[in-house]
């Protein structure tokens, strides 16, 4: 049988774009070659789609000198939704040639118009599979709000917060916020990464928290520091099963304060990711049901990280991330890595997951 093609889409217009440019580094190395054809297709941070270098070297992560997509002037030209598969591709020249069929995409964009539904209600239009979260999963856990909102519901235990919009006082805000304990994090709504996030310890850090998360989004949140061991797992969808849940992994600060955007990705000090986490059997399996009652609250489908505060009382959620982090070094491949399964397998599930979710045969399966 021929290899099923995978779109490898990376970059994106949110504020992740680099973090995803890297991720399409470490994935086009690692995507088992054996079993599918890849098509390296960037999104510029204007968004525009064009064909990429199959070279996974350009998009390494460096700190110094973080990857991007670059419009090349070539334009990707997706399938109609008529049933006709075909991947072109218009040159700089102006001619359109043919990739061939495209069985499925692999999404990994962060943010704003890639892991917030946008880009799966566009492929859902044009009946192209994908791997990852769908629509409703997606848009639900982009939106920190709403998460909290549907996790309580399904009586997932979240820590407290209040919403706040742009245009509010910071003397309002305040107020609204004063039945919450300090410390607080203020975080933008709809962003990831840490992008955007501050740690206030007293009232007279809440104006410049403000102002950097609603450079963000003119959604933010104000929510109770908890105190608690920082700790995620990955969940895997399983078609015609319950989802698989990973080992868990822990977030040690030494000396920084919070996990934030310099200790995920560009090597900052005072940070440790320790996998697996040093957990009794107990907490690991309250961690892993709870991460389960999550997945479910939310429709999720594809795969998930969680992460929580494991507190004396038990796991409070914090967040739910439909497209984890994916560069070699973060914690939702080192979870897996941890459980048993190698990058490129990982990588091989996805796939295998969302061609099955379309009923195309799968050979193997990892």
């Amino acid at each position: 049988m021929d290899k099923p093609v995978v779109a490898v889409l990376f970059g994106g217009r949110s504020s992740e774009h680099s973090i995803s440019s890297a991720t399409a580094g470490g994935v086009l190395r690692a995507i088992d070659r054996e079993r599918f054809r890849v098509v390296p297709v960037g999104l510029t941070r204007e968004g525009a789609f064009v064909l990429e270098e199959d070279d996974p070297a350009k998009f390494a992560l460096d700190p110094a000198h973080m990857p991007e997509v670059v419009d090349n002037g070539t334009r990707v030209i997706w399938p109609e939704a008529s049933g006709v598969r075909d991947l072109r591709v218009r040159e700089v020249d102006g001619t359109v040639r043919t990739i061939g069929p495209l069985d499925v995409v692999l999404p990994i964009l962060h943010g704003a118009h890639g892991e917030d539904g946008t880009i799966q209600g566009f492929f859902d239009t044009l009946e192209v599979p994908y791997a990852g979260g769908g629509v409703l999963d997606s848009a639900v856990c982009m939106d920190k709000h709403f998460m909290k909102v549907a996790l309580q519901a399904a009586g997932v235990a979240v820590s407290d917060w209040v919403t706040v919009r742009r245009g509010i006082s910071t003397e309002e805000a305040a107020a609204r916020a004063s039945r919450l304990p300090l410390p607080w994090f203020v975080k933008p709504a709809r962003a990831g990464s840490s992008v955007g996030v501050s740690k206030v310890h007293d009232l007279s850090e809440l104006d410049a928290a403000l102002q950097v998360a609603f450079a963000e989004d003119d959604k933010v949140l104000i929510e109770e520091g908890i105190a608690g061991r920082e700790v995620e797992v990955g969940v895997l969808e399983t078609p015609g099963a319950e989802a698989r849940v990973s080992l868990p992994g822990e977030i040690v600060l030494t000396t920084r304060e919070f996990y934030d955007f310099e200790g995920k990705y560009l090597g900052g000090d005072g940070v440790e990711v320790v996998c697996p986490a040093a957990l009794t059997d107990a907490e690991i399996q309250a961690v892993q049901r709870a991460a389960l009652q999550a997945f479910e609250a939310v429709d999720g489908q594809g795969l998930a990280r969680v992460d929580f505060f494991v507190t004396e009382s038990g796991p409070v959620v914090n967040e739910l991330n439909t497209m984890p982090g994916f560069t070699p070094i973060s914690m939702f491949p080192k979870c897996w890595i941890a459980s048993g399964m190698t990058y490129s397998d990982l990588i091989s599930d996805l796939i295998d997951t969302a061609l099955s979710r379309a009923g195309v045969p799968v050979l193997s399966r990892a």
